[in-house]
């Protein structure tokens, strides 16, 4: 069996066995554009993705992913079943109980959070174009009032709030939260789109006082990433 998809609660998810599986887990926290259902998922559609989920299966990785309420922005009913499915998984599967994690985009707010909930349990987390920060994140998206007014209007649905309250929550909590990690921790940016030069000045910004593990490739390197993300896991699985 190559994957198999299954319901906790309301929401879909995924897990992909390797043929030799080397005992490591790796959940992938996908970004909005990320979906899991009854039979297939963003990461199996998408060419590159699809690449590196064979890479990472080749490499012996236990894989596996949630639908999390689709464009959740990191809410707090994703977060817990982004924790429900990783202890469905650690009964379930014979892997390593210490997880490896992929956040792409939005997914990296649902990680963030995730590392308070799961204290002492994640390996390693690589971030891809992650968005670190809401307040930055919409900051940006305020160049475009389309993009901005469809934003607020997707936070209210994930939160379940009036976007003034999502806001003024927000602020509160980014203000005085730093983000600090206790796992090793790789960012990968991919400079592409007009964009890419802002978004890397807030990474510097948020990521300032951290020991992170940074790598800005351009478009055409897009292919390495696979090859970075296994080479960052198997330098943290020295120690079980």
């Amino acid at each position: 069996m190559e994957n198999r998809n299954f319901l906790l609660g309301t929401e879909w998810n995924i897990i992909h066995y390797p043929e030799k599986p080397t005992g490591f887990g790796i959940l992938i926290i996908g970004d909005e554009r990320h979906f899991v259902d009854e039979n297939k998922s963003f990461w199996l559609q998408n060419e590159g993705k699809l690449a590196i989920i064979k890479l990472l299966k080749e490499s012996g990785y236990t894989i596996f992913s949630s639908n999390l309420y689709g464009k959740n922005w990191g809410s707090e009913v994703a977060v817990e079943i982004a924790q429900r499915l990783y202890q469905h998984i650690i009964r379930s599967e014979i892997i390593n109980s210490k997880i490896h994690v992929i956040a792409e985009g939005m997914g990296a707010l649902v990680a963030i959070k995730l590392m308070d909930r799961l204290k002492g349990q994640l390996r390693s987390l690589v971030f891809l174009n992650p968005i670190l920060s809401l307040s930055h994140h919409l900051q940006l998206e305020k160049e475009n009032k389309f993009f901005y007014k469809k934003l607020t209007k997707e936070l209210e649905v994930a939160y379940q709030k009036e976007f003034q309250q999502i806001e003024k929550e927000m602020n509160h909590v980014e203000n005085n939260k730093p983000l600090i990690f206790d796992m090793p921790v790789k960012l990968i940016h991919v400079m592409s789109g007009g964009r890419a030069y802002n978004q890397s000045n807030i990474y510097r910004q948020l990521l300032n006082k951290t020991d992170l593990n940074t790598s800005y490739i351009l478009p055409e390197k897009k292919m390495q990433i696979g090859d970075m993300i296994v080479r960052f896991f198997k330098e943290n699985e020295k120690e079980l």
